[in-house]
């Protein structure tokens, strides 16, 4: 039987809205929303909170989360990267359990309304392809990088891709190829991914392509107020999401 592991990050200081994780969204802390769709997803075995913040790790532990740990302040800094916390969490339960899982999901707190369903299909897809590092979540996005340019400093636009295309910023879109943006909803990973290729990804990445419409992202005050509205209206219900809080 393989053996999959949700894994939601939420630490104590966050600065864009500080103590998002835990403040109250549409009638229950922000975090309590990827506990919820973790619990739910019939791929995954086990639900863990890693945080360095005792406030957090009560309310995820009374929503249904385990909290084996505490992650130590070197992990929980503004630029720690996402590798060390999930190495640091899969050693720890590797050492004081002598427990590995075959596949790591990664559900981050702000993406409050992610789909059940969606969970499930991204650990299918990683286990339907034994190749595959792993699977991450993308969408098509609004605006093409082809498109896109970065200022020198003498002043002039350089384009921002290099491509073989003459003046491919200049063509029409339907010319251009088809890209996609990564949404940070969710990855599947394979535990040997993190702890042998020393990587979230490796290079052996499957993508679940979602619609635009699926994709929420809480980062500022507008997007929280934003995707709050969504629920509060009846535009998406906890029937969709496929858990209940």
């Amino acid at each position: 039987m393989t053996e999959v592991l949700a894994i939601i990050p939420a630490r104590g200081g966050s600065k864009g809205i500080p103590r998002k994780n835990i403040l109250d969204f549409s009638g229950h802390p922000l975090l309590t929303y990827s506990i919820a769709a973790g619990l739910n997803a019939k791929s995954i075995n086990r639900v863990i909170v890693s945080t360095d913040d005792m406030e957090i790790a009560e309310i995820a532990r009374c929503y249904g989360a385990e909290i084996p740990f505490l992650r130590p302040a070197q992990y929980a800094q503004d630029n720690t990267p996402d590798l060390p916390v999930f190495v640091h969490a899969l050693q720890w339960l590797i050492r004081h359990e002598d427990y590995r899982p075959d596949v790591v999901v990664h559900l981050r707190p702000t993406s409050p309304l992610r789909r059940v369903k969606q969970i499930d299909a991204s650990v299918q897809l990683l286990l339907d392809h034994p190749k595959a590092d792993s699977v991450r979540t993308v969408i098509t996005p609004s605006q093409n990088p082809f498109k896109m340019w970065t200022i020198q400093a003498n002043g002039f636009l350089k384009p921002l891709i290099k491509t073989k295309r003459q003046e491919a910023y200049n063509l029409p879109r339907q010319a251009l190829p088809k890209v996609f943006w990564q949404t940070g909803y969710m990855d599947a990973i394979r535990t040997s991914t993190i702890l042998e290729k020393h990587s979230m990804t490796g290079n052996r990445i499957l993508p679940l392509v979602l619609n635009p419409s699926d994709w929420i992202d809480i980062d500022t005050p507008d997007d929280w107020q934003k995707a709050e509205n969504l629920l509060l209206s009846g535009k998406i219900t906890f029937s969709k999401l496929g858990f209940k809080l």
